[in-house]
């Protein structure tokens, strides 16, 4: 919105996201589009952001011209959920999500469970809600408590890390702030068509009495359902991490951030990421598979660009939710964090916008979207040969059988492995068609069937192929 506003001129707001924009995702393939951080806020939270020192040196870091107005706090620093006067409103809001309907384009918005802004109205209404602390609570962790009014109240927090200072947590324990919060999931319903919940596993029960000592029942499939009867098809997607995604899956949640794949990822080691791979679809299709959100770091400054294109094959052409990020395509180096409104001028990576032209190309087609998926195993090319456990290889097939193969050798070294395919009623003669770089090679049946697909891969090198019968 800020460099829409520049080029306008003057502040832009939803109105003025151009049809051509709206009509470029579509094109894409997009299904979603999940706008982060509209909802209203407040000066206390941006002025904290604003003198914060290590939010400050961090800011700097990402933009060293940075000034005040670059800083327009945390969007998770929620003071209601009405959406920012500055973008236009409800109104504005409306009329956007009627215009992406146009272009076949769902709308997400957040929803944040465990804490409001400081200066939230419920603060002085209903104090009740928030967990609140004594004088010893506050000289023993003041990174966790601080004093408001006449009161003590709690940072927002995960239990592993100080509090956000710019936030005051929720209390779960209330039946009161449960049902008040399930009464803004159902507002907010009626805005958008799905919702991405913000650290979702803080508010499970045992997590929230480990973190405050304070029981509380349980929220999610309560609140869910409560959605879901007034709207049945909505959409919940958890920002989740410890291992929980298949505990909030069984909450009702539809997807649940892969960050074990992501982690796995980034190690750079293959059999990990198969031993992933080999999960249950039931649970592996209700998986948001990503490389970079607005926590992560950019992960084209993670990851040197073979590996990134490794990673992303992975990623993107498994199943699941494929989430991508704004910038992720253009090869941007630089986080930016959801405290800044402005992000550093940065030049597009060519190689990486056209691979992800590619690959995007391919993840439209319905092979990968709806057909059959297959964890293929990977077997040595030759006795004593131990490189073949660097390879990671899946197949796709729907059932007029189009089909496709993705090999990747991720690791740093050569590696040379033999695949069992797994398709029936497969011509004599196969060609396998390159899909993300360039070439055909052609192979008998009856030498896959006997021993297997051979691959000779470069040190993250790929192969993305159809698979189809020599005319």
């Amino acid at each position: 919105m800020t460099e829409l506003s520049r080029r306008l001129g003057r502040r832009a707001t939803l109105d003025d996201i151009p049809n051509s924009e709206l009509e470029r995702l579509a094109g894409l393939g997009f299904d979603w589009i999940w706008l982060l951080s509209v909802w209203q806020t407040g000066t206390v939270a941006r002025t904290i952001s604003r003198s914060h020192p290590q939010w400050r040196r961090e800011f700097t870091e990402t933009l060293p011209d940075l000034t005040d107005e670059d800083i327009a706090g945390s969007g998770f620093a929620i003071t209601g959920y009405t959406v920012h006067r500055h973008l236009g409103g409800d109104a504005a809001l409306a009329r956007l999500r009627r215009r992406l309907r146009d272009y076949g384009l769902k709308l997400m918005l957040d929803f944040v469970p465990n804490h409001m802004a400081p200066d939230h109205p419920w603060v002085p209404l209903y104090p009740e809600f928030f967990v609140t602390g004594t004088e010893s609570d506050l000289l023993r962790a003041p990174q966790n408590y601080f004093r408001h009014g006449e009161k003590i109240f709690a940072y927002g927090r995960d239990p592993y890390f100080a509090g956000w200072p710019d936030t005051i947590q929720l209390n779960y324990g209330n039946p009161n702030l449960q049902t008040a919060m399930i009464g803004e999931l159902k507002r907010i319903a009626g805005q958008c068509d799905g919702v991405r919940c913000d650290m979702a596993m803080l508010v499970l029960p045992d997590i929230f009495e480990r973190t405050w000592g304070v029981a509380a029942p349980p929220f999610w499939s309560t609140a869910i359902q409560r959605v879901r009867n007034l709207h049945p098809g909505f959409l919940f997607l958890a920002e989740v991490y410890w291992d929980m995604e298949w505990r909030l899956q069984q909450e009702g949640f539809n997807y649940c951030y892969d960050k074990r794949l992501y982690d796995r990822l980034r190690e750079g080691h293959a059999r990990p990421v198969r031993e992933h791979l080999h999960a249950d679809l039931d649970y592996q299709d209700h998986l948001a598979r990503f490389l970079e959100n607005h926590d992560e770091p950019r992960i084209a400054a993670t990851l040197n660009s073979a590996q990134h294109q490794a990673a992303a094959l992975i990623t993107f052409l498994s199943p699941g939710l494929r989430f991508f990020h704004d910038g992720q395509f253009e090869g941007r180096l630089k986080r930016i964090s959801p405290h800044l409104v402005r992000a550093p001028a940065e030049p597009t990576d060519e190689i990486l916008s056209a691979f992800y032209e590619r690959l995007l190309t391919l993840i439209r087609r319905p092979t990968v979207r709806d057909g059959r998926w297959w964890l293929l195993e990977c077997r040595p090319a030759w006795e004593g040969n131990w490189t073949y456990d660097g390879c990671i290889a899946f197949a796709w097939e729907r059932s007029n059988h189009e089909r496709l193969v993705v090999v990747v050798n991720y690791s740093d070294h050569h590696s040379q492995a033999r695949l069992p395919l797994p398709f029936d009623n497969l011509a004599s003669e196969i060609r396998f068609e390159e899909q993300i770089t360039s070439g055909t090679f052609d192979r008998h049946r009856d030498d896959l069937a006997a021993n297997g697909l051979y691959v000779d891969l470069p040190p993250w090198g790929s192969h993305v192929c159809t698979v189809s019968a020599v005319q």
